[in-house]
């Protein structure tokens, strides 16, 4: 019998197509790139991989880019082999790390690659689970580091989700790991339909789902066109008598949502909502009402896995997380999900949704990568979602991954995905990103500090910088050379074409486009600063008004009489937003922006000391009083805009006028072929300079990491020195501030919990900074060490500037007073207060601090550091950070 046929057998189910080839290639001795929809079955292919190993007497790794993902293989794989035969390594957990399968984060790998650790030994196969997320900006890198730095007699294993560029990627992997397949499997297991809700109806998206393209629905079109009248009816446009739904009717609440799926038999479901805290009111909206979706022997058997679970956190605890009401959810058959929960609340939720004991969990997307939490239904609250920096739309890939959930394999016959309706909400591109399966596969790698000296330690510069061009963002931007090229060779023919067009017997057709291209340009310029002066005037005008000023504003939409009563201003500082009563008894404030030009004050009337705008009766009084005012006057007339004396303009007018060219007679023709030559030429100039930066792009970057570090005494000709092998040691984004701060004993003379509040600072990042908030500090020596590590960045950050790098942000002290009140055994309600997070961000900070703690103490030039170091370590590890 063939390993693919034995290892078959111990599944309930045939294996698919693509499965049996991607095994038939593992078992020939190859590595395999599969690309596969979320739900389809790629980790069979990762598990193969472990029976060959198990069988066969060597060793495999399985990576994947989260914890809890690791965690979940783990107890997956330890159930199949059993625990003796299977290890975890995360950083957090250390479980049986010699064991013939040891599952780890890619970190993990990564580290002990630079480390050349003996655990190496025998290895044959290594999975990279959910491996397209080496384009992730931030930890992505670390995988093609992996990927270039396997010994070749490894056989890797990757497992994509659907990417447009799947082959593009697998050549690059045979380019650096040597013969390998790509399979590629597009067909989902569970077809997968897709909806709209809008009120309490489930709409289909597609009128003919099976359509080349599918059509989409009629009526939803009609419902966004209807929707879209009702708004501009609210925005002033002509509402035509229109009595339909209003659009917020058309948005059901997150009850009405859970109702409808119920009501559909479309639960277990995760609505993905992208807020934390939009989740969290999610479920005690449910909590508020009579929603029960449990019977009473699955409420009995929530509450068993809580105790399993969660019996070995101390009750004080538990009451500080909010158990009590965290766990009443549960038990009523709904969660939330996302990265501010403890992760032993997270996994005990996992655990009871993959069960059936919950059947809606609130989610962010954190939820969509990789955990296996299958759902019938999937449905999603909005189609914007905020990326760190701004509001932005969800991508197809996005959407793609997160609808993958849809549809438990040997369960379902079919799975859902529902978008809820929004105000806006556009079927069509709703469509859009149902039918678009796939995207593009980008690499992030950039050489880091710590990868540089590493790899001149492992191989040499020289060598290092061959392993760095053969990554994969070198290998996209080679490729992408090519078609530059390509377009260059396509441009530099268009421009010789203009060029014989602009040829021109009465003169330099060129020059003479110049100058009106100059000309074009000063008087928009003039035009520019006539407007910015207005604006000056009409802000001018608007401050030196004063309650009972009669004014005239003589255009724009405010436009005619207004009577001051707030002059709208307090400061010198302020600009000027004056509230004025009008002749039809309405209160407004005027804006600058609203007004083309200054108001003039006509006169002055008495107004009470204090004017209340929302009485109607004051308004109605103040209004009589303006209009008895103004009744015998008239309205002052604007005078002539005057023509701007700009004697710039005039000379370009002339030189235009005694051009030799001005008087050809083809003329027009000429000036437009010119502007196509200027246009042509700038576009071959801007393809050279990307074709010019796209060549040995990585390489060059790295020569740049490297002369720093050699400025820095971290390389010297060539080679590492003793405080290279100590950056060496340090993982993290801001490795050489760490480095440079051990180096100049910035942080000596700290104990522990102030050495805790330092750390926290190259390891914590705010989600979004609070504009105006400053961070509490402790004080004395912790807060000077704190300050002196900013400089310390500030130091770096001018280097790097000199060397045209950007590689190390601003230490952030947004965790220090948290991590120093932890570290000095402060108890979790207190520390939780204290940092002002959520309880798994909290927890994640510190193990951040933790790990970083212990590459301090291991590496530290200053024994004296190493044991505070090491002492952070134990003080921190404890409670729910210990779990």
């Amino acid at each position: 019998m063939s390993a693919v046929a034995e290892f078959a057998r111990g599944y309930d189910f045939p294996l698919d197509a693509f499965q049996l080839a991607a095994c038939a290639a593992l078992a020939a001795g190859r590595g395999v790139l599969v690309a596969a929809p979320t739900g389809a079955g790629k980790t069979v292919v990762g598990e193969f991989a472990v029976h060959l190993a198990v069988t066969g007497g060597g060793k495999c790794f399985y990576t994947t880019p989260i914890k809890a993902l690791s965690n979940q293989k783990y107890a997956d794989l330890s159930r199949r082999y059993g625990a003796g035969t299977v290890g975890l390594l995360t950083g957090d957990n250390s479980i049986n790390g010699e064991a013939p399968v040891v599952v780890m984060t890619t970190e993990v790998l990564r580290n002990m690659l630079f480390a050349a650790s003996g655990t190496l030994s025998g290895l044959g196969y290594v999975v990279m689970d959910e491996v397209h997320y080496l384009a992730d900006r931030s930890r992505g890198p670390v995988w093609e580091e992996v990927i270039i730095n396997l010994p070749e007699s490894v056989a890797l294993v990757s497992l994509s989700a659907t990417v447009s560029n799947a082959e593009e990627f697998g050549d690059w992997l045979r380019t650096v790991r040597g013969e390998l397949d790509v399979i590629v499997e597009e067909h989902r297991p569970v077809p997968l339909f897709q909806h709209v809700l809008a009120g309490e109806r489930l709409y289909d998206l597609y009128a003919d789902p099976a359509g080349a393209p599918p059509k989409v629905n009629p009526e939803l079109t009609r419902l966004a066109h209807e929707d879209w009248q009702r708004w501009r009816g609210r925005g002033g446009g002509h509402r035509g008598g229109y009595r339909g739904r209003r659009s917020r009717d058309l948005v059901p609440s997150r009850v009405e949502l859970v109702d409808t799926l119920d009501e559909a038999a479309l639960l277990p479901a995760i609505i993905f909502i992208f807020s934390r805290a939009g989740c969290d009111a999610a479920v005690q909206q449910c909590l508020n009402t009579n929603l029960r979706l449990v019977t009473d022997d699955e409420r009995r058997a929530v509450r068993e896995v809580m105790d399993r679970r969660l019996g070995g956190i101390a009750d004080a605890d538990l009451d500080a997380l909010g158990y009590d009401e965290w766990a009443a959810a549960l038990q009523l058959g709904v969660a939330s999900h996302h990265a501010g929960l403890l992760p032993a609340f997270k996994e005990c939720v996992e655990e009871l949704f993959a069960a059936g004991l919950v059947k809606v969990v609130f989610a962010t997307e954190t939820l969509a990568l990789g955990i296996n939490m299958p759902a019938r239904t999937v449905a999603i609250e909005r189609m914007t979602k905020w990326n760190g920096e701004t509001h932005a739309e969800v991508t197809p890939g996005e959407y793609t991954q997160l609808t993958g959930r849809a549809g438990r394999r040997g369960i379902d016959v079919e799975g859902h995905a529902v978008v809820v309706w929004s105000p806006g909400l556009e079927p069509a591109e709703v469509a859009g990103l149902a039918s678009t399966r796939t995207y593009p596969l980008r690499s992030s790698f950039r050489p880091s500090y710590n990868m540089a000296v590493n790899l001149v330690r492992q191989s040499g510069l020289e060598v290092a910088r061959e392993l760095l061009e053969s990554s994969f963002a070198q290998f996209q931007a080679d490729r992408a050379v090519v078609g530059l090229a390509a377009e260059l060779h396509r441009v530099e023919e268009r421009l010789a074409g203009a060029r014989e067009r602009v040829a021109c017997e009465c003169g330099d057709v060129v020059e003479y486009a110049g100058l009106l291209r100059e000309l074009s340009e000063r008087e928009s310029e003039a035009a520019r600063q006539r407007r910015a002066g207005r604006r000056d005037d009409v802000a001018a005008a608007l401050r030196r008004l004063g309650p009972g000023d009669v004014i005239w504003v003589p255009a724009g939409r405010r436009k005619g009489y207004g009577l001051v009563v707030d002059p709208g201003h307090r400061s010198a500082g302020d600009h000027a937003s004056p509230l004025v009563v009008t002749l039809d008894r309405r209160a407004r404030r005027l804006a600058a922006a609203d007004l083309p030009a200054a108001p003039t004050t006509l006169g002055r009337l008495r107004v009470p000391r204090t004017v209340t705008a929302r009485s109607p009766q004051q308004r109605r009084d103040l209004a009589a009083r303006l209009r008895e005012f103004v009744r015998d006057a008239e309205a002052p007339s604007p005078g002539p805009t005057p023509e701007p004396g700009d004697g710039e303009v005039q000379r370009l007018r002339a030189a235009i006028r005694a051009h030799p060219s001005h008087a050809c007679p083809h003329r027009d023709g000429h000036v437009k072929a010119s502007t196509e030559l200027l246009r042509l030429e700038r576009d071959v100039e801007a393809l050279r300079r990307r074709i010019e930066t796209r060549t040995n792009t990585i390489a060059r970057q790295f020569d740049r990491v490297c002369e720093l570090l050699s400025a820095l005494g971290y390389l010297a000709d060539g080679a590492v020195t003793t405080d290279g092998v100590m950056l060496a040691g340090i993982y993290g984004e801001l490795d050489l501030v760490v480095a440079e701060c051990l180096r100049r004993g910035t942080w000596s003379g700290l104990d522990a919990p102030g050495l805790a509040a330092v750390l926290s600072c190259v390891v914590f990042e705010s989600r979004a900074p609070d504009e105006g908030r400053r961070p509490r500090l402790p004080a004395g020596p912790a807060r000077t060490a704190i300050e002196d590590t900013v400089r310390v960045w500030a130091d770096l950050d001018r280097l790097e500037r000199a060397h045209r790098l950007s590689q190390l942000r601003e230490p952030d002290p947004g965790f220090a007073w948290g991590a120093h009140r932890w570290a000095a055994g402060e108890p979790l309600e207190r520390a939780l207060e204290d940092a002002g997070l959520p309880a798994g961000d909290f927890v994640r900070w510190v193990k951040q601090v933790i790990d970083v703690a212990g590459q301090v103490g291991a590496v530290a030039p200053d024994e004296s550091i190493r044991r505070v170091a090491r002492d952070v370590v134990e003080a921190m590890r404890r409670g729910v950070a210990a779990y």
